[in-house]
């Protein structure tokens, strides 16, 4: 009786490049169906204004403007000074959705005559915003933001 030892080296070495070229491949095919959107299309143009806007919001701080959010209630409440009501108030208040653009919102600036504007959090899909509220009043811009985590309902 004969007995033969079998060489297994070229079958595991045939079979280790093989997982290694389908993992690669793999890897190859996640990688080109991964989205790449830009936070922001203009984001450049943004970053040229950054000096206006860190002044804005030093001004905003200092008159008392704020961002506030109530989970219970769902609610989110912009208030501006109501100093700034008497004049001529023109903005936005924009909520932001970091990791998808097609959900940000904007809405314009229209406080009550206590200075404050609420918005529901009802639509709006759950999880992280970004609140931003830009105003200008007497020739001076404001702007405040706040992080918000809106609950799954």
């Amino acid at each position: 009786m004969k007995t033969t030892n079998r060489n297994y080296w070229p079958l595991g070495i045939f079979i280790t490049f093989g997982l290694f070229f389908a993992g690669m491949a793999t890897v190859v095919g996640i990688a080109s169906t991964h989205r790449e959107d830009l936070v922001n299309q203009n984001y450049y143009e943004q970053e040229l204004k950054y000096q206006e806007h860190i002044d804005g919001a030093g001004r905003a701080q200092a008159a008392g403007a704020a961002i506030t959010s109530d989970a219970v209630t769902g609610k989110i409440i912009v208030a501006v000074p109501r100093a700034h009501l008497a004049q001529k108030l023109s903005g936005t208040v924009t909520f932001y959705r970091a990791n998808d653009p097609t959900l940000d919102r904007e809405f314009p600036l229209a406080p009550q005559a206590d200075g404050t504007q609420t918005f529901e959090t009802a639509k709006l899909t759950a999880g992280p915003w970004q609140v931003r509220a830009a105003w200008t009043a007497n020739g001076l811009s404001y702007f405040v933001e706040e992080k918000v985590v809106v609950a799954a309902k």
